[in-house]
């Protein structure tokens, strides 16, 4: 991919969920999170060392891999390779409602940012996970690559995530209960009710449940029934159909997305061990781009975020101004 334009780099973290190969040809730095299986830690790298259907099967076999936040070691050695490069970087990062690493990242170039004064960085928090998070990430390293500046592709990011849309459905509720998102009892009734959630991310960058379906066929029937109510194709040509070894269902999906538009630019990803510990095998996952998600919102629900300064006076928002 050229990059000859380029007045930035680009810093991104391995739950993009991207594979690995069009990851290598962004030319950006890529900041890995960690996992824990019962044969102890490993590095999210993209698949590199370990097949997702190696991956899925421990799980279907019983093991329950943890995760954990990126350690401050491993930030700090991301921060300072760029800090030294002294080109204006943008940092693209996980959802900070999903996970303590954004803050942590905050925290530790707040350390550092006194010996680096001319430095210029931006850190964006996403607000969104996965492969949603991954198609911000495909289309910011186009936007960088055309020429903007550190700071408008920060700003590009920032008003872009509310732009991405996602939804997924997972094949059973154990995995939410497991950490600790529903009740023992909701996931006992669900599963006997052969309920499928269907989820999404709110504004915040927080999991929120959408809908649910009864039966594995409906609950991907309505991802599709989202697709096709909710996507602008054009407006934006990529579409990612995210699977958690559901090779199967990965084709039909993206079959039928085709179908809808021949136009469309298709990638076929396999959610990341991060991101799969806790949906578990089976999940799958439609992202695309959209109308502005904030103009979902119920009049009453704006009113509040305004006032509570969601636009930009939110803690949030400072800390990411901060960051700069």
């Amino acid at each position: 991919m050229a990059t000859r334009d380029r007045k930035c780099n680009l810093i991104i973290d391995s739950c993009c969920d991207l594979p690995a190969d069009l990851v290598e040809s962004f030319d950006v730095e890529v900041m890995p999170f960690t996992y824990i299986m019962e044969d102890g830690e490993h590095l999210d790298d993209l698949w590199t060392s370990m097949s997702p259907h190696d991956f899925y099967e421990r799980m279907r076999k019983g093991e329950n891999p943890t995760t954990s936040q990126v350690p401050t070691t491993t930030i700090h050695k991301t921060l300072e390779k760029a800090a030294k490069a002294g080109v204006p970087t943008v940092f693209i990062c996980f959802s900070s409602c999903l996970s303590g690493t954004f803050d942590s990242i905050l925290h530790t170039w707040d350390t550092m940012r006194a010996d680096y004064p001319d430095f210029e960085l931006h850190i964006v928090d996403s607000r969104l996970a996965s492969v949603a998070e991954g198609l911000l990430v495909v289309e910011a390293v186009r936007q960088c690559n055309r020429g903007l500046t550190a700071s408008e592709l920060a700003e590009w990011a920032r008003e872009a995530r509310f732009y991405v849309h996602g939804y997924f459905t997972l094949d059973g509720l154990e995995t939410l209960r497991r950490g600790g998102r529903i009740p023992d009892m909701a996931a006992v009734a669900g599963a006997k009710l052969n309920i499928k959630p269907i989820l999404t991310f709110d504004l915040d960058g927080r999991l929120a449940f959408f809908g649910a379906a009864r039966g594995r066929k409906k609950s991907l029937k309505q991802l599709m029934n989202i697709f096709g109510e909710r996507s602008d194709i054009n407006a934006q040509n990529t579409v990612i159909i995210g699977a958690a070894d559901a090779p199967k269902e990965q084709k039909m999906l993206v079959e039928q997305v085709i179908n809808e538009s021949k136009e469309v630019a298709m990638w076929q990803c396999s959610i990341g061990p991060v991101i799969g510990s806790h949906v578990g095998p089976e999940m799958m996952a439609v992202v695309f781009w959209g109308p502005d998600r904030r103009e979902n919102m119920l009049l009453t629900d704006r009113i509040a975020k305004a006032v509570s300064g969601f636009k930009r006076g939110s803690a949030k928002e400072k800390d990411e101004a901060g960051a700069e």
